[in-house]
């Protein structure tokens, strides 16, 4: 095949993401196992890797990629900056028929454009392949640890997006000093193992779920929580992992017994809005509700977790929740108020090490596909549009294009 020049685009959705989807490293090893590649970064003063850095690698950077074959980005392009007939790679929170991105998908239409979407890349196991989930796992616990320290005045860490690198940030973990709390972490995926990563990392120590329940302890520790910990069958049946992602309807939460025992809770399991809720709002008003500090690492709004009234924001990362109410009140106000962390871009806060591990994926298991035929079809799955049409896996949006739905 002929060269294939790939850009690095400069990010242009507010608020400014700093992260970038091949670091200048990556690109280099690339180059020098393919020569039929061509890396340009654009012109970029908000990026965490600076100009200069790709310069050094022996990647040049312009004001313009225009000339370029492929353009790769990680948020949603701005509209007036998407450029026709190319083929683009970024994050379009466009399948779920979000409202907010309806025009984005109209232009990419109507531009020609080729949209590869980064969370639709899977194997043939239909597993994700790249995603920032680790660092929103890591950043989030962090987030919940900070907040847990300021609400109850025990220890001040740094914000993690004033941290240099992840390096940086694990130098922090030594001025954390806690009672013997209960910190239950939900979920199986990257996100969580982000989040034990961080919470074996300050020295905390892991029991089983059982174990939680049944003892006390006189120092902090923490335990991982599986769907089948707290979710039971309808009919009483016996939970199988295979029937509740299938059919979520047909369970009812069993987390209020996890409730009663924990005084943080850090939320990174995916949620199905036909699953059960992990617990309601009267719920929260009960005296055996324990739960005082939530670091909600999914961000559901109106999901599973109902003081996520909205994301909040890496500036401004906490506020608190009214059970009795169900309303928003300021950060730290009142002892019977439950502080809730939901910053919804965790990664941006570690731009470095999130685009470095993000960028290695990219680099080993997607890229090739563009230089050897896309032996498995992995990039052809991850393809909304093509053509000036959405292709056949995605023609359910096209009512949302349409603007019918």
């Amino acid at each position: 095949m002929e060269l294939l020049s790939i850009g690095i685009i400069k990010e242009g959705k507010i608020p400014i993401d700093r992260r970038v989807p091949i670091i200048p490293e990556h690109a280099a090893h690339f180059l020098g196992e393919n020569p039929k590649a061509h890396f340009v970064a654009q012109n970029s003063d908000i990026r965490a890797i600076q100009d200069s850095e790709y310069k050094e690698a022996g990647i040049p950077v312009a004001t313009s990629v225009e000339d370029c074959d492929v353009l790769m980005g990680v948020k949603e392009v701005p509209i007036d900056q998407l450029i026709p007939n190319k083929t683009y790679f970024f994050f379009s929170h466009t399948i779920k028929k979000q409202p907010y991105n309806r025009d984005l998908l109209r232009a990419v239409l109507e531009k020609n454009i080729r949209l590869i979407d980064y969370e639709l890349l899977t194997n043939e196991h239909g597993q994700r392949i790249v995603a920032f989930g680790r660092y929103a796992g890591i950043v989030g616990a962090y987030n919940g640890m900070l907040t847990y320290g300021k609400r109850y005045r025990l220890f001040d860490l740094r914000p993690a997006n004033e941290c240099f690198d992840l390096a940086d940030l694990t130098t922090e973990y030594s001025k954390v000093k806690l009672p013997p709390i209960k910190i239950a972490v939900t979920g199986g995926g990257r996100v969580a193992k982000g989040s034990i990563e961080v919470l074996l990392g300050m020295g905390i120590r892991q029991v089983t779920p059982a174990e939680y329940l049944e003892k006390d302890y006189e120092e902090p520790i923490f335990t991982q929580l599986n769907s089948r910990d707290y979710h039971i069958h309808r009919e009483g049946k016996d939970f199988q992992r295979e029937e509740f992602y299938q059919y979520p309807e047909q369970f009812a939460s069993d987390f209020k017994k996890f409730a009663k025992t924990t005084d943080l809770l850090i939320a990174g399991a995916f949620w199905d809005p036909k699953a059960p809720v992990l617990f309601t709002p009267k719920e929260a008003t009960e005296p055996g509700f324990k739960i005082k500090v939530v670091a909600d690492v999914t961000c559901d709004i109106e999901g599973s977790i109902p003081s996520t009234l909205r994301p909040s924001t890496i500036e401004d990362p906490i506020y608190d929740y009214n059970p009795e109410s169900h309303e928003e009140k300021p950060a730290l106000s009142d002892e019977a108020n439950l502080t809730v962390m939901a910053v919804d871009n965790l990664p941006c806060e570690l731009p470095r090490d999130a685009s470095k591990d993000f960028g290695q994926e990219l680099i080993s298991h997607v890229l090739p596909n563009l230089f050897n035929g896309d032996p498995d079809g992995m990039i052809q799955r991850a393809t909304i549009a093509e053509g000036g049409q959405l292709t056949k896996r995605f023609q359910y949006l096209q009512d949302y294009v349409d603007g019918k739905e």
